[in-house]
């Protein structure tokens, strides 16, 4: 029997590993899809915000009691799958508890640990739940949170509460099995909560509580390998992706707007014009400003898109929201990552993406949630993992008033004032300094 349930959690192993790495692989073709960007300077501070943002979670406790919450929940999580390294290997191995021996009393404490863990994160997740779906957050109930969006952070939160509940049942029937001496369980000693539940099976009879403890055991590690092949269709990849898109993030002071290399160029003839060449050949055509699709973007505005958390900090603090604009910097994002899953879909199915006649801007994101934008940079400072809506905006903006000639009005004034008389008003640069005969 133990033969039969090895090779087949072998197999379940292999086939979850090799659909996750696939999923995985096609998301980072997704994400350099977008254009290169050079990003190896200031390693250091790279690292601090890694250690800081990432694992440290800095901005999340700007607001306590959610930080505390969202911190026992992440903790939890990733400290108690330190324990799925060992079921894997019994699974792997045919063994049952293989870590105990090699660690003797300290196992004990460690597995006591995680079972506190795993009641702090199965509060933290039942507190989220009622944050969303009773207390109705307000930055949880804005309009691109329906439906998938919506019930993503619902599904997520009760399977974690679920893989803890059979983490503990898993715990509390393998005690009660080892006071039994039942052959194959491992004399362990107490674990710290299971140990205080154990008397609530103890009148069960033996063949029900081994079926319970391999259930849950099975269940447990399943739902763990489900759950892991979740993830990259959840916007809780940000478990993964905060860690690279914190070190990867926009160092330059929150302002700071990258100058177009083309208007550069055009911009340093007008001043300093080559001597004539009649050689030379006629330069090839410049590309597109800005953004209008994912392809235009670079490949970290795209990891941004995966490594949103839909948290709606971001949309919280943005004052054109807060107005009953229609931008939403949190939907700029997810926009985004829709679109480039779109792309990734026809890259799957043809093998290459020649166009399917839409595009980011216009088709998902309009010019009027563009327009509100006052590039105060709020959503930039709030975002929990270092995510820049507010590049993206930028982009798609000067394809609209470059490309396109789609300013607004006011805007085309002002650009026609500043080609004509080198400023933003309509006085020439003649008249400029005649307000100073009125003095």
């Amino acid at each position: 029997m133990h033969i039969i349930q090895q090779v087949l959690f072998i197999l379940l192993f292999i086939i979850a590993v090799y659909l996750f790495t696939r999923k995985v692989r096609q998301i980072r073709r997704n994400i350099f899809l977008g254009k290169s960007k050079n990003i190896q300077d200031h390693k250091r501070e790279r690292w601090r915000n890694v250690l800081l943002l990432a694992f440290g979670q800095k901005k999340m406790f700007r607001n306590w009691i959610p930080a505390i919450l969202h911190f026992f929940v992440y903790a939890g999580f990733i400290i108690i799958n330190i324990e799925i390294l060992e079921i894997i290997l019994d699974g792997l191995t045919g063994t049952h508890r293989m870590f105990s021996p090699l660690l003797g009393p300290l196992y004990n404490v460690l597995i006591g640990c995680f079972e506190i863990l795993a009641i702090l994160v199965i509060f933290g997740c039942a507190v989220f739940l009622i944050r969303r779906n009773i207390l109705r957050v307000k930055r949880f109930q804005q309009r691109e949170m329906t439906r998938w969006p919506k019930s993503d952070a619902n599904y997520i939160l009760i399977m974690e509460i679920i893989l803890m509940l059979l983490f503990l049942t898993m715990n509390t029937t393998d005690r009660e099995l080892q006071l039994r001496h039942i052959v194959h369980y491992t004399q362990t000693g107490p674990f710290w909560i299971s140990a205080l539940l154990a008397p609530l099976f103890g009148q069960a009879h033996t063949g029900t509580l081994i079926g319970l403890e391999r259930g849950a055991w099975w269940l447990h590690i399943t739902g763990v390998l489900f759950f892991l092949n979740y993830l990259p269709y959840s916007k809780h990849f940000h478990i993964i992706l905060a860690f690279p898109n914190s070190y990867y993030a926009d160092l330059e002071p929150k302002g700071k707007m990258d100058n177009m290399p083309e208007i550069e160029h055009e911009v340093h003839l007008m001043f300093e014009p080559p001597p004539p060449d009649n050689t030379a050949t006629e330069p090839p055509p410049p590309g597109r400003f800005g953004a209008k699709d994912v392809p235009d973007l670079n490949w970290k505005n795209l990891m941004d898109a995966y490594t949103c958390t839909e948290c709606g900090r971001c949309t919280a603090a943005c004052p054109a929201s807060q107005t009953g604009k229609l931008l939403s910097p949190r939907k700029i994002m997810m926009d985004t990552r829709d679109r480039m899953e779109e792309i990734g879909e026809q890259i799957n199915k043809n093998g290459k993406f020649e166009g399917d006649g839409k595009s980011l801007l216009y088709d998902y994101i309009t010019p009027e949630e563009l327009w509100a934008c006052t590039t105060c940079n709020a959503c930039v400072e709030e975002c929990p993992v270092s995510i820049n809506p507010l590049d993206i905006i930028l982009q798609l903006r000067r394809t609209m008033v470059m490309d396109d000639a789609k300013a607004p009005a006011e805007w085309n004034a002002m650009f026609g004032n500043i080609e004509n008389n080198r400023a933003p008003w309509k006085f020439s640069p003649e008249e400029r300094d005649k307000w100073r005969e009125d003095v």
